[in-house]
């Protein structure tokens, strides 16, 4: 993109920037004296290991930027730092950075108000193109044809010629020029309603939530460990017994040899490119009723991650000072909308099995005084689906207050609901995700063992029944196909490059995130608006309950216990109205000292 701020493509040059490093008393007065007229500033600060600020960098106007070296001894540094908060105390001057979420975890630290107005660049190129890179490099390489001082740790902060000193006041000069351009992109494309209200006031939430972290029993998950070692054990031995011989379970190569040649559980099996048969978890599936011995090393891989992943790895991120896990909740991965979380990944714990929803037992309160409650979103996706389709069948059943599946089964088998069984209910469950996944009559047959001609009778009768979620999937499709991209009831946009490809793979991709994107995009959407709410709440009647959670469709809160009937209703009154759709948002809510018994 071209833009009025467009330099030239080049490192450092004095001819046109005016990078400045200071680090004397009379000099750094002048600055702040400056800064504290401007109206906006962009910034950027080092810390070092101490969590004391090292340097900070400065800029008010585009291609002037101040870079200040701050003392160390502390009566000295601690003067500085009563010169500098009051900058991002002041509500009238815009502060704009990158990953705004680091700065306000400092702020926890430092108990600093968060209250200004803030505008982060990081955060405002996820929403304009969520799918893209969003490093500062190649956001100033894109949009402002420059390339950046290549960061070289031995020569920063050096006080001679070479232009890697002036790395911090280029990043604060290319993040107020990146602000110029995505702030008209925002209103262009409507999204700055999203951006203002949905986004940005969630990185004070996310940031509150690392910072305070999730207590962990460490003694419950090395009890579970030997538990695990003993079955994983037991397993191993029904293995070995069943192929008549050890071998490594966990080689493929190894297993391949065992199922294909010594038992031939199937014949002409497949082969990867190193021809080697495959034996990943989704071929492994399929072949789960041609011998017993698939279905125990589907068990063994499944204890093995668990143990792994989960139950071993959990102990060593314990952080020594909090005594908690601070996982961190990423807000600019998924193109969907939705969070993820890493260090560790709480979004991939198995819950569907017994000894997946056990590593819940190990999240607990902070204390005796506090208790776990979690609130979980009923439904969503398909109480969306009802929403955007306006299919009235679907609607009824959801005002109706009747389970969807039963009400889904009801309708395809033409049968009363009092006559629907836990299959019946089952097979529907399948249809109702499958359908807005873009599941064919192929992937429903896998899916739930049946033959291609009765999936796809099924399927007719769920269009049939549901017309005017069939029409919803075409109208999607043909606006996608139209205008590039799909969004969400907050406009939360996807955009589909791919929708009108002659590659028929590519095509069919993002017809089906035609239809599924516009349906998480608003359930991220929803829990994002919930958790800014209940956050606001617990702040604005000071209370001492927390968030410490989001996974999915559901948050776990710490809550005193003495403030467990306000914050329940508080919970439920801002979930159950994030977003005002035709049809009633219901959540399941509970309480517990652990986080299975609160699920």
């Amino acid at each position: 993109p071209t833009t009025e701020l467009s330099v030239d493509k080049a490192h450092y040059s004095s001819e046109n920037q005016d990078y400045k490093i200071i680090n004397d008393w009379q000099s750094f007065l002048s600055c702040i004296n400056v800064i504290k007229n401007a109206k906006q500033f962009a910034f950027h600060i080092e810390i070092n290991e101490l969590q004391n600020i090292e340097t900070i960098a400065f800029a008010t106007k585009i291609h002037q930027a101040i870079q200040i070296k701050l003392p160390q001894q502390k009566e000295e540094y601690q003067q500085w730092i009563n010169s500098i908060i009051p900058l991002f105390t002041d509500i009238n001057i815009e502060k704009i950075c990158y990953n705004l979420k680091s700065f306000f975890k400092l702020c926890c630290q430092w108990n600093i108000p968060t209250t200004s107005k803030y505008f982060d660049v990081l955060l405002a190129h996820y929403v304009l193109e969520p799918e893209l890179r969003h490093n500062l490099e190649t956001l100033a390489d894109t949009y402002l044809d420059y390339r950046m001082i290549e960061e070289d740790k031995n020569n920063l902060l050096l006080f001679n010629d070479n232009p890697n000193q002036y790395i911090f006041c280029e990043k604060v000069d290319i993040i107020l020029q990146l602000k110029t351009i995505f702030e008209k992109q925002l209103q262009e494309k409507e999204s700055i309603n999203l951006f203002n209200n949905i986004e940005l006031p969630l990185v004070g939430v996310l940031a509150q939530m690392e910072s305070i972290g999730v207590n962990i029993d460490v003694d419950f998950l090395n009890a579970y460990s030997k538990v695990l070692e003993e079955e994983i054990n037991n397993i191993k031995k029904e293995i070995y017994s069943l192929a008549n011989e050890e071998f490594n379970i966990s080689s493929p190569k190894q297993l391949g040899v065992i199922l294909f040649e010594k038992l031939q559980i199937i014949k002409n099996a497949k082969l990867t490119k190193s021809k080697q048969y495959q034996t990943g978890e989704e071929v492994l599936q399929k072949l789960k009723h041609k011998h017993p011995i698939v279905d125990k090393i589907l068990y063994y891989r499944g204890l093995s991650k668990l143990k792994s992943t989960y139950v071993d790895s959990f102990p060593l991120l314990v952080n020594k000072k909090t005594n908690h896990i601070h996982t961190q909740f990423n807000q600019t991965v998924t193109a969907t909308g939705r969070l993820s979380s890493s260090n560790p990944n709480l979004q991939n714990i198995p819950i569907r099995d017994e000894g997946g929803r056990e590593i819940r037992k190990a999240f607990i309160p902070s204390d005796e005084e506090h208790i776990l409650l979690a609130a979980d979103y009923s439904q969503i996706e398909l109480r969306i689906v009802a929403t955007l389709s306006k299919d009235e069948n679907m609607l009824n059943a959801f005002f109706n207050d009747t389970d969807i599946h039963t009400a889904t089964a009801s309708r395809i088998y033409a049968l009363p609901i009092e006559n629907i069984t836990k299959e019946m209910r089952r097979t529907a469950k399948t249809v109702n995700f499958g359908i807005l996944y873009g599941m064919g009559p192929f992937g429903l047959s896998e899916r739930l063992n049946i033959s291609r001609k009765e999936a796809n009778e099924l399927i007719s009768q769920y269009f049939e029944k549901y017309p005017k979620i069939r029409q919803y999937i075409d109208n999607q499709i043909l606006f996608a196909q139209e205008h590039g991209y799909v969004e969400t009831i907050m406009k939360r946009r996807r955009y589909l490059k791919n929708i009108n490809s002659k590659n028929a793979n590519l095509r069919n991709f993002d017809q089906r995130n035609a239809v599924n994107a516009p349906i998480q995009g608003s359930a991220a959407d929803l829990i994002k608006i919930a958790m800014i709410n209940v956050f606001n709440d617990l702040k604005k009647y000071q209370l001492q309950s927390n968030i410490i959670l989001q996974v999915h469709d559901e948050l776990v809160l710490n809550v005193k216990k003495t403030e467990l009937d306000i914050v329940k209703e508080l919970v439920k009154r801002n979930m159950t109205t994030a977003i005002d759709l035709p049809i009633p948002l219901t959540i399941d809510m509970n309480v517990g000292n652990n986080w299975l018994e609160a699920h």
